[in-house]
């Protein structure tokens, strides 16, 4: 992504990075209606519980709840429903090859909107462990404890 870049993110998927370790992140477009288009617009995005799969060839975000855009009367779209995303071939072939290996999964991790065409950010990830988590929560609490007081200390001196 260079400087003139024009990006507006909508939705982060936070929780992804707590409970997956992120190796690899991958760009692709999303196939959209109209009313989708225009909730994202207005950032009516969770990408909590979603996911992303390859089958028959193309590759599919699941279970990405984007709310009815509420102006769209008859022509509204479904929140969950399956949306293809756009990605060349190699990439597919790439993908599918990490997926194969034991424990990897695709998650999306944020949408946005570049030169107004939605985004979808996809981690290539693989599910933490238990202690994972509470190790990674260990850090930052420990972090946040010497940040506090370094913080305090320089205060004081003045």
């Amino acid at each position: 992504m260079t400087g003139n870049d024009h990006i507006k993110i909508i939705a982060t998927n936070r929780k992804a990075r707590h409970d997956y370790i992120i190796e690899d992140t991958i760009e692709a477009g999303l196939v959209l209606t109209g009313s989708e288009i225009k909730s994202i617009r207005a950032g009516q995005v969770n990408l909590r519980d979603g996911y992303a799969v390859i089958a028959e060839g193309e590759a599919w975000l699941l279970n990405v709840h984007i709310s009815t855009y509420k102006q769209a009367s008859f022509q509204n779209h479904e929140p969950r429903r399956p949306r293809k995303l756009l990605l060349h071939r190699r990439e597919i072939n790439r993908l599918v090859g990490k997926l194969q290996e034991k424990g990897l999964t695709l998650v999306p991790l944020k949408i946005y909107l570049r030169h107004s065409r939605a985004k979808v950010e996809l981690g290539l990830a693989r599910g933490k462990k238990l202690h994972d988590k509470r190790q990674a929560m260990r850090e930052r609490s420990d972090r946040r404890q010497m940040e506090r007081a370094l913080g305090r200390r320089t205060k004081g001196h003045d």
